[in-house]
């Protein structure tokens, strides 16, 4: 029979104490993991970002329609020979962009278009070629973090998806005696809204991976549940727009109306409800689908400064910091909408006003992802 132990006597100090917990066990075992995983997501980012630019400018200079047929094994080699060239060309002469609109192109104005859309799907095997590559890679070495080898797949099945999707969008215009100048706009934002998809994937990961699973865990305790679905609803809104304002680049619409904040004199522009059946005025009428643009911008910014308004209440100072850039960036997106109409829509405008939607989608996305996941700081940091 054991003796009995003194009052203050240290309890488990001989050979059956039990070890202690090692603190951070949840992430244990996987040293550098999120930082490679992070480092290959920040790269298919720039590049998805790139991809997003450069077919803005393909769609802004009317490229699209330059490459004829889907090869996606041999289309990534150009035309190398005069005959080549000149094969590309004759497709091309078979559309109606080119019989109605670019009769007059000879087969150097040809390849100046050529080479945007061929860049533009270069590109998108770069991205395809750098998930494959860099998943395996990480499977390989053993670098994916427990619970991350599914989701990683996501990005890369969105993007083989986005591939069928381009085609798909393309092939409307690919016609002959059909009198289809562009690619069908509800296509082209059905081809943007998946790329800001796959964007909003990535840019999620990334902010995840950031912090360890043990830190996400307690933030997510103390998460601020009303400003992250108000967060929610903004996101949402701002891509509703993105989508109706790539409905105003499929036709052009940016260029029909160069007056604000009226519309060739009038609040609702005349002559916007012409087609038959009345539906096909959304997607197809330039006075109504550029209105509708408007009248959404105006919307979006009234309930994001209503957000930005119960953002300022929040008890973490990055969250707060993060709704400000919300706001400023809007603002900033806003000015550059007015100066697009304006100036009808140049090249260059029309570049930087949909790369500001890029960062204005992933600021509402950060700032979504400190509502849910806020960042503790000290109490001399909260009062600042």
């Amino acid at each position: 029979m054991t003796g009995q132990r003194k009052l203050f006597e240290e309890v488990g100090t001989g050979e059956t104490a039990q070890p202690k917990a090692a603190p951070g066990g949840i992430d244990r075992g996987r040293g550098g993991a999120r930082g490679a995983v992070r480092a290959w997501l920040a790269v298919l980012f720039a590049l998805v970002v790139m991809m997003i630019a450069v077919g803005g400018l393909t769609r802004l200079t009317d490229s699209g329609l330059s490459i004829t047929e889907w090869a996606p094994i041999a289309g990534a080699v150009p035309p190398t020979s005069v005959e080549d060239w000149q094969a590309e060309f004759e497709k091309y002469q078979q559309i109606d962009e080119f019989r109605i609109q670019n009769q007059w192109m000879e087969l150097d104005d040809f390849k100046r278009i050529y080479w945007w859309e061929w860049g533009h799907r270069q590109l998108g095997r770069v991205i395809g070629l750098v998930w494959v590559i860099g998943y395996l890679g990480l499977l390989v070495t053993g670098k994916i973090p427990t619970g991350w080898k599914g989701r990683l797949i996501i990005p890369g099945a969105l993007g083989g998806l986005q591939g069928a999707i381009g085609w798909w969008m393309v092939s409307s215009g690919v016609t002959s005696g059909a009198g289809m100048l562009d690619v069908a706009s509800y296509r082209l934002a059905t081809h943007l809204g998946l790329a800001f998809v796959i964007l909003g994937v990535i840019a999620w990961y990334i902010m995840k991976l950031g912090r360890p699973e043990r830190e996400l865990m307690q933030a997510h305790r103390i998460s601020e549940r009303k400003l992250y679905g108000m967060s929610t609803g903004l996101l949402h809104f701002a891509f509703l727009q993105i989508l109706i304002g790539a409905l105003v680049a499929g036709i052009d619409a940016g260029r029909s109306f160069t007056d604000w904040p009226l519309m060739g004199g009038r609040v609702f522009p005349a002559n916007s409800l012409y087609l038959e059946p009345l539906w096909r005025n959304l997607f197809e009428s330039p006075g109504l689908v550029q209105f509708v643009h408007r009248i959404t911008g105006y919307l979006l910014a009234a309930f994001c400064v209503v957000v930005w308004l119960r953002g300022r209440r929040s008890a973490h100072p990055r969250t707060r910091f993060a709704f400000n850039t919300v706001m400023a960036v809007l603002a900033l997106q806003i000015l550059l909408g007015i100066m697009t109409v304006l100036y009808a829509a140049p090249v260059g405008l029309g570049l930087v006003h949909q790369l500001v939607a890029v960062a204005l989608f992933v600021a509402i996305l950060r700032a979504r992802f400190l509502s849910l996941y806020p960042i503790v700081t000290s109490l001399k940091e909260t009062r600042a």
